[in-house]
């Protein structure tokens, strides 16, 4: 029997109204301030998942154990950003509205924006958690309120002081890491503490943010803000299994991946893997 050439991201085939998490594509990167290509991730992403085994031996358990609907890429505008976090704001409020969890595929991470704007309306109490390798702090960047290196200081104008977590930090401007001590919790370099920070998170609603750079270039070269000093490819796989297993996570996303600087494919793979352990987890 034919069926519809649609792709999904492996395993992710469910109908929506079945599915309690939904996982949509976010191609966005015009406000990219290195190198550009994220717009490609979730495309990349969803055609290597096929390289990847369903069974992950870390769990014991398969991706289709979950109920996860693929619903592909959002067909956002390029130029100025308001009008694609609008965009991105409806597609999460809507998932949301239906009672499921949105998991959006970046692009670069401002798209992250668009979706904490949908899930505070729903969880007034929302709190962060942030892996990545920059601050992300900024005021502006180069007079642009609007940018990815600025997205969690947008987020923090939502949800206030004491509710974002960041961990992996190794980059920023001094005046973000100023502001920061005063408004959030970052740990710089690695994960350490962790545990404490799933402790103070649990029972809250919890919006999870993975920016890919937070692993070593070793490990992620395929990325258009690439930071030595990161880290491995196991300890964030642990990290994200803790906070999805341990959490009331109501939204994710995964962002920051350049397909096309890594011509092995190696961080793509790297990337799908992330995404697997994470849907798993999911609580």
């Amino acid at each position: 029997m034919l069926k519809t050439n649609v792709e999904t991201f492996i395993g992710c085939d469910a109908a929506y109204k079945d599915a309690d998490t939904v996982l949509f594509g976010a191609p966005y990167d015009c406000t990219t301030s290195f190198r550009p290509g994220t717009r490609f991730a979730s495309a990349a992403m969803r055609r290597e998942s096929y390289g990847l085994e369903l069974y992950s031996p870390y769990q014991g358990k398969e991706l289709t154990d979950r109920k996860i609907f693929d619903g592909g890429d959002l067909e956002l505008p390029f130029g100025a950003p308001e009008p694609m976090l609008r965009m991105i704001e409806k597609q999460a409020a809507t998932i949301l509205k239906d009672g499921k969890r949105p998991f959006m595929l970046g692009g670069e991470h401002l798209v992250t924006l668009g979706a904490v704007r949908a899930a505070v309306k729903k969880f007034p109490d929302l709190h962060i958690l942030h892996f990545d390798a920059h601050a992300d702090l900024r005021d502006d960047y180069l007079g642009q309120k609007l940018s990815h290196a600025c997205v969690l200081r947008k987020c923090h104008e939502l949800v206030g002081d004491g509710k974002i977590y960041q961990f992996g930090i190794r980059s920023g401007d001094k005046s973000e890491f100023d502001w920061g001590k005063e408004h959030v919790f970052t740990r710089l370099f690695d994960f350490e503490g962790l545990d404490g920070a799933l402790r103070a998170l649990a029972g809250k609603p919890v919006y999870l943010t993975v920016d890919l750079d937070v692993l070593d270039p070793s490990v992620f070269p395929g990325t258009g803000t690439p930071e030595p000093g990161g880290v491995s490819f196991d300890v964030l796989r642990k990290a994200v299994t803790d906070a999805c297993s341990a959490l009331n996570v109501v939204a994710a996303d995964v962002n920051e991946l350049s397909p096309h600087y890594d011509a092995s494919g190696a961080s793509t793979a790297v990337a799908c893997k992330i995404v697997r352990e994470m849907l798993i987890a999911l609580k």
